[in-house]
């Protein structure tokens, strides 16, 4: 307010716990949310033991750049927050997660469906775990293909993830 001496409280939000949803309610809520929504980007499987997540993209004019080929970004987008959440939900509550860095290597125009599967295994949650035993926090790199419906490889994205306990 103007003229006061003390600033207004930052409305904090708590995050519902990855704990708490299930990989459907998960998929249902990315599905509605908007960054992925308006882009066309759909999740269509996740595993009930968060290992697997498969995303699509149909390209489509309203959603396509100059080329009638899929954004750059949406490519990205398609892969971006799943590692993390795959992470979350194996390894439960009590870890702080989040991608460091992240690069994209584009290989063909992206036209008609594309779609990806990020996979995060029960042994790569295994070394993730003992890198924070070892060192405090783990930063593991995980690779991402971007296929057409024909199988042709569109993008291969990579992240890395870091991990450490709360």
């Amino acid at each position: 307010m103007p003229g006061s001496d003390s600033p207004l409280p930052r409305r904090q939000r708590t995050p519902i716990p990855l704990s708490l949803a299930s990989p459907a309610r998960f998929r249902l809520v990315m599905n509605l949310y908007p960054p992925l929504l308006f882009a066309g980007v759909r999740v269509t499987r996740v595993t009930p033991d968060w290992t697997a997540i498969t995303v699509t993209h149909r390209v489509r004019p309203w959603n396509s750049n100059l080329n009638h080929s899929a954004f750059g970004g949406t490519l990205f987008a398609m892969t971006d927050p799943f590692y993390a959440v795959m992470a979350a939900g194996q390894l439960g509550p009590g870890h702080h997660i989040w991608n460091t860095t992240g690069t994209i290597e584009f290989l063909c125009p992206g036209r008609g469906t594309v779609s990806a599967t990020m996979e995060l295994t029960p042994a790569e949650s295994d070394i993730i775990r003992a890198g924070i035993e070892a060192e405090g926090c783990s930063v593991t790199t995980h690779v991402t293909e971007i296929h057409s419906a024909e199988g042709t490889l569109v993008a291969r994205a990579a992240q890395s993830l870091y991990v450490r306990a709360a």
